[in-house]
């Protein structure tokens, strides 16, 4: 009878070892003031005094890409869902006034692919270096029976820091403004409903994006989740940002009156903003509501901004070449936080 081996059960401990080496200039290429070691111990070593903090208060975000990842695996194209993990954590950390320090991944597969997994490492790594924070570690995991062969999954865990007393939301009142930055597309929620839509319209994801007849309809779709930790750092360390929203699943509703105080609302106008043309073809292809819509989407605004003074933060925005809509206003309410917005019959064809 013939010997039995892990690699015979379906892990090669060998291509674990051999991805990790792949990815070590990956990860140095993130290295910030901070870092302590490399990646390959049992932990990652962080110290945030190096990092120039003196008092820092620690904020901690955990979170993946959803169902997008299926494009990616029925695509083939792997090398921007990285960016969308960093993405999803680090603009859930600087809405806090928080700057992203460091990040760890997790990816489990049915069976490794180091092409695959170098090239979704390589996507964390990029968005590690536009956000200013260090890959130091993850975990690889080979789980056949668990996940068929040629899929995986993904789970990020970003740590950052800001200076005790600086942490956001704090300061919102009636009367302040609330603006809005682009999104890059649909980002990384709702994809379920997109797949969905999609196989009612009997597309493949090789055909042309109905909504961009340049790009194919996968393409168009993966295009990754927006980063906004520099400028809203910058416009945190002006002192002008009194809160911000990072617009994931819930859309507006969702996630704007969580960075409100009780008795307050935002009074939006959705026509204030241009919405990009994904969105109209979804709610058609779909015959998604509006409101349904608002509500599963980012619908064009990926980051919500609150502002006191809405001239000198549109001008610092501008000056980092960043394009702010303004959206509304924050009103007194007569509850919890909530948002009040007026949408059109035709919204958003």
């Amino acid at each position: 009878m013939a010997s039995m081996t892990y690699r015979t059960a379906g892990v090669d401990i060998d291509a674990g070892e051999a991805l990790v080496d792949r990815i070590r200039p990956l990860a140095h290429a993130t290295r910030r003031a901070g870092v302590v070691g490399g990646i390959g111990g049992f932990g990652a070593l962080f110290d945030p005094r190096a990092a120039g903090f003196a008092d820092p208060v620690l904020v901690a975000t955990t979170d993946g890409v959803g169902t997008k990842l299926r494009l990616a695996i029925e695509t083939g194209r792997h090398d921007g869902i990285g960016i969308d993990l960093v993405a999803m954590c680090v603009n859930d950390l600087v809405v806090q006034g928080a700057e992203p320090l460091f990040f760890l991944d997790y990816f489990a597969t049915g069976r490794l692919d180091a092409g695959q997994a170098a090239a979704v490492i390589a996507g964390i790594a990029e968005g590690c270096r536009q956000s200013g924070c260090a890959l130091v570690g993850g975990e690889t995991a080979e789980m056949p029976g668990l996940y068929a062969p040629a899929d995986y999954d993904l789970a990020g865990f970003a740590v950052g820091a800001a200076e005790r007393g600086t942490l956001l939301p704090r300061g919102v009142a009636a009367g302040d403004t609330v603006l809005g930055l682009a999104s890059a597309g649909v980002h990384a929620n709702g994809f379920s409903l997109v797949r969905h839509i999609v196989a009612k319209a009997g597309l493949a994801w090789s055909d042309p994006a109905p909504f961009a007849p340049a790009e194919t309809l996968g393409a168009a779709l993966l295009a990754p989740t927006r980063l906004y930790v520099r400028p809203l750092l910058a416009l945190h360390r002006a002192g002008l940002l009194r809160a911000a929203a990072h617009i994931t699943g819930g859309g507006l509703p969702g996630n704007l009156p969580r960075v409100l105080p009780a008795d307050t609302a935002a009074v939006l106008d959705a026509p204030s903003w241009p919405v990009p043309p994904v969105f109209g073809w979804l709610a058609r292809a779909g015959g998604v509501a509006g409101a349904e819509m608002l509500r599963v989407f980012n619908c064009g605004i990926g980051m919500a901004l609150v502002v006191r003074d809405a001239a000198a933060a549109h001008a610092a925005l501008a000056a980092m070449g960043e394009t702010a809509f303004t959206l509304g206003r924050i009103a007194a309410g007569s509850g919890p936080a909530a948002l009040h917005i007026d949408l059109p019959d035709d919204w958003p064809a």
